[in-house]
């Protein structure tokens, strides 16, 4: 009996001490301005929208497959003076180059899709590292400007990937507003999705070979222009200098950052090609 009554003590003895130890580790990481929480929910987030009171949206659209209705749509954007963001998949630069060579001289911003639209998520650091530069440096060879922004394939991206992607040089963008060009619904499921909740700092996805988009892409515009909304490249919108992404992916000027909570980070949007 004693045997076992001194076997209960040492035991309430034992997890008295691990007790203490937690409580004093949990205190020690408040008081670095650090919590444990903050440090497992902490998440790294491409860009979504913008945080701006001014009456300012990016359009932009992803190109990897065909060609088709590019052309058609800079002769919309021109007859709108409008100039945007394209962001182009290795394989489809070395496709068409001389779409890339008139994208630029048309204006527009061309921004780095990979070089083979894979998951990028999927894959190792020195991997994204690849698919980066060697898609950058095609549309440099034809352009002789190399793309500031990267947009993951698919909307698909973990921590990793937005990391090394600022590592490498990009802000990496996504989108807020999604036009699901891609899944051929029509042009007037188009111009619903794309007209009815549009907000200043939006970023707009298209794709440049989906079927309607000749079609709804003028009223589109001409919407935007009536509202009174300025239509930019997607690194005109970006905020410069001292800034922050919340859980939503929306951009920030420091004001300042408030301290990371327990949020969920936003759902990927759609399937970019």
């Amino acid at each position: 009996m004693n045997k076992m009554r001194l076997g209960s003590l040492r035991i309430r003895q034992l997890a008295l001490v691990l007790g203490l130890a937690v409580v004093s580790l949990a205190y020690a990481s408040m008081s670095s301005g650090t919590t444990l929480m903050a440090a497992v929910t902490t998440r790294e987030l491409p860009v979504y929208n913008v945080d701006t009171e001014e009456k300012v949206v990016s359009i932009s659209f992803d190109a990897a497959w065909g060609d088709a209705n590019t052309k058609g749509i800079l002769d919309i954007l021109d007859q709108y003076d409008v100039k945007t963001t394209f962001f182009l998949v290795g394989f489809w630069a070395e496709k068409y180059p001389d779409l890339v060579a008139e994208l630029a001289a048309r204006g527009h911003e061309i921004g780095n899709h990979s070089a083979t639209h894979p998951h990028m998520s999927t894959l190792s650091q020195s991997q994204i590292r690849e698919e980066l530069r060697k898609c950058s440096e095609l549309v440099r060879s034809i352009t002789g400007e190399a793309p500031k922004l990267f947009r993951p394939p698919y909307g698909e991206y973990n921590d990793e990937v937005v990391r090394v992607s600022r590592e490498e040089g990009y802000e990496c963008v996504q989108w807020n507003v999604d036009s699901l060009d891609w899944k051929n619904l029509g042009a007037q499921d188009m111009i619903s999705r794309c007209t009815k909740n549009v907000n200043p700092g939006d970023i707009v996805l298209f794709h440049n070979d989906s079927k309607y988009i000749l079609e709804a892409l003028p009223k589109i515009l001409a919407y935007y222009t009536e509202k009174g909304y300025k239509i930019v490249p997607v690194s005109q919108l970006l905020l410069t200098g001292d800034t922050w992404i919340d859980h939503t992916g929306e951009q920030h000027l420091s004001t300042p950052e408030p301290a990371p909570a327990a949020t969920a980070t936003p759902a990927t949007q759609g399937l970019s090609s």
